[in-house]
């Protein structure tokens, strides 16, 4: 039988990686299957134990995605040092001792499509992202590893921006505002709030992108994000969605199931053209 792989979440139907690994099994020779997994939001972690239980010593995996990646952080027995600076898990898999152990892979997904796919230098560049969630927290690390002049994040709730900041401070130049506070032009501007699935913008100052400065949303869809209408408006070199970070955490999380790193652009190119059908 294939080796067993899931992506856990709920609602979980509309997911896209079940196509993405897929994909990334066919063009490496991998034997596996990968399905969607619907789990009671009252019982993630039975959901979890059953399923490894299910695989006896096959090589198995699940990604986690919302509303379970804090739960999944809580249950892992083994962390990666990334996933335990997140304070949340995407991905899930067992090592040779059969614990069940957790890694987060949203961080380095984006900042690989910004460097490999994008083209973008975050080196001495002026970031701004907005939002202090999750989704924010996960992917802190691995941009302030790229060095980064000065990481601003900038939130509705200014003391919560202001916490993600103290909790990252080791790693680089970054501070937290509210979003009425943020002062000065940048070279990149990362969305990380949910504003967008409600059709809603960040409110932000006039003039905070720089000149060709470029514009990121981790959310995507068929149609452009309010976000991404907003970088137009403001005349940004590049606007990019989110669909390239999908595809990378993918890739990565690919990676430490199976210890080889697909290659993304045919993936995100077969992606895009499903959604636009």
């Amino acid at each position: 039988m294939s080796d067993q792989y899931a992506v856990v979440g709920n609602p979980i139907s509309h997911s896209k990686s079940p196509l993405i690994h897929r994909m990334f099994a066919q063009q490496t020779g991998q034997d596996l299957d990968y399905q969607t997994l619907e789990a009671p939001l009252d019982g993630f972690e039975q959901a979890i134990l059953t399923f490894f239980a299910q695989q006896a010593d096959q090589p198995a995996g699940l990604n986690i995605t919302v509303p379970f990646k804090q739960q999944a952080w809580e249950m892992a027995a083994q962390l990666s040092g990334r996933a335990q600076r997140a304070g949340a898990v995407n991905t899930l898999y067992r090592d040779e001792s059969g614990q069940i152990c957790g890694d987060t892979t949203d961080g380095v997904g984006l900042v690989r499509d910004l460097l490999e796919n994008q083209g973008a230098t975050l080196k001495d560049a002026r970031v701004l992202i907005l939002g202090a969630g999750g989704a924010v927290r996960g992917v802190l690390e691995p941009i302030l590893e790229q060095s980064p002049a000065l990481l601003v994040i900038a939130n509705r709730t200014a003391s919560k921006a202001e916490q993600l900041a103290q909790d990252f401070a080791e790693f680089g130049e970054l501070r937290g505002c509210g979003f009425a506070e943020v002062e000065g032009q940048f070279d990149l501007i990362i969305n990380g709030t949910s504003a967008s699935l409600q059709g809603e913008l960040p409110p932000l100052p006039a003039g905070v992108l720089k000149p060709g400065g470029w514009c990121y949303d981790m959310m995507y869809g068929a149609e452009p994000t309010p976000f991404m209408v907003w970088g137009e408006q403001q005349e940004a070199g590049r606007v990019i969605d989110g669909l390239g970070m999908l595809v990378e955490q993918a890739a990565e999380s690919f990676r430490i199931w199976r210890g080889v790193r697909p290659q993304s652009a045919a993936v995100i190119d077969a992606v895009r053209a499903q959604l636009g059908s």
